[in-house]
């Protein structure tokens, strides 16, 4: 397959012909990037569809999930933001799902899709900006709707469900080959281990079980919160665990102050683009926007408040319930649970095997969490 260029424009880039042929390339101009996300993201969500029996998408940005979900009912957020007329089918509403987590993220993503892509699918990404797809297959259409976007350098790559890698990967780092053995060690609900507090819910397992397929593809160490079948906010790359905790923890909040009544209200001009309005809703929801921002801010909206307090956001925050975190390395100290009690969190799937385990039991104990034991690392570089 020709690459456009490297991981940088002045990188030359190639693929070995004599590798595998997971994927096929139906239109446009990779480049090496654009690759590695189609390889990571495909991987996820078939493994996730597999797995949950249900039709999933990510939202893959830089080689990490921005977003991840299984098909569900979009709330009317997303069905404002996203323009649903209707209730979508399960492949868009899984897409939906998936970008509304983090849309700022998710600008000019690759996205991917457990099932072949529909007809309805394609006519919503026609609307939304993004690189690329991957997918198992294309519905009769949808393949020339998606071949007109972005004047027709949008990328679409097909999948063979049926292939499977070596049971060795490799890779040449500054001319010295290393190799492993491929991760497949399955997934499963058996491998969720109650230490602490009540049992699992089954929307519980479930959120857990994606949470887990999903660290297993992003960039550690990494950190995810759930909910209903969807990631919130991915804490991805971050040298320390409590900040990757954060980072996923400030995402979440966002995606749930996007639906505090006074974001949603935000007297922006009716012409404005949909990521635009998107974008200065994000801002606001953040509340840490520049002197620069505020004016500009000030000029498209008119009418609106100026800022949300911080006890009324703290009070929103805090209404959030049922949400579940993953992650990807055991939870060294209790300073990680303390800052996801912030975001309504319930449920804590780890490894486990540090060496203040009790420490954390306690601190999920006194924040009335359950605590999960897995006995598997999921580190991905």
């Amino acid at each position: 397959m020709d690459l456009r260029y490297g991981i940088n424009p002045h990188q030359g880039a190639r693929t070995d012909p004599s590798g595998g042929r997971p994927l096929r390339l139906l239109h446009g101009s990779p480049s090496y990037i654009n690759l590695l996300d189609a390889l990571n993201a495909w991987q996820l969500v078939r493994e996730a569809g597999d797995a949950l029996g249900v039709a999933v998408a990510a939202s893959f940005k830089h080689v990490s999930p921005a977003g991840v979900a299984t098909a569900g009912d979009p709330d009317e957020t997303m069905s404002d933001v996203w323009g649903l007329g209707s209730p979508p089918g399960p492949l868009t509403s899984a897409y939906v799902r998936a970008r509304d987590a983090d849309p700022k993220c998710s600008f000019g993503d690759l996205i991917a899709v457990s099932e072949p892509v529909d007809m309805e699918l394609a006519g919503f990404l026609a609307r939304v900006i993004s690189d690329g797809i991957v997918a198992p297959g294309y519905e009769e259409g949808a393949l020339e709707v998606l071949g007109r976007k972005k004047r027709g350098s949008f990328l679409v790559f097909e999948a063979d469900p049926a292939y499977r890698p070596p049971g060795w990967e490799r890779r040449e780092v500054f001319g010295m080959v290393l190799e492993q053995q491929q991760d497949e060690l399955p997934i499963t609900a058996e491998a969720l281990k109650v230490v602490a507090g009540p049992e699992l819910s089954p929307k519980a397992v479930r959120d857990a079980l994606l949470g887990m397929i999903t660290l297993r593809y992003t960039q550690s160490n990494s950190v995810v919160y759930l909910r209903d079948g969807m990631t919130l906010g991915i804490g991805a790359g971050q040298q320390s665990r409590v900040d990757c905790t954060k980072l996923a923890g400030a995402k979440t909040a966002n995606w749930w102050l996007r639906r505090h009544p006074a974001v949603r209200d935000l007297a922006l001009p009716a012409g404005m683009s949909r990521q635009d309005r998107l974008n200065w809703q994000v801002r606001f929801a953040e509340g840490d926007m520049t002197a620069g921002e505020w004016e500009a801010f000030s000029r498209v909206a008119e009418g609106s408040p100026s800022e949300l307090t911080a006890q009324s956001r703290i009070s929103w925050v805090g209404s959030l319930n049922e949400v579940t975190l993953a992650s990807d390395g055991f939870i060294p100290f209790r300073d990680n649970i303390d800052y996801a009690g912030r975001y309504g969190v319930r449920y804590v799937i780890e490894p486990g095997g540090s060496m203040r385990s009790s420490e954390v039991a306690g601190a999920c104990d006194e924040h009335g969490m359950t605590l999960v034991h897995t006995g598997i690392r999921l580190f991905h570089h």
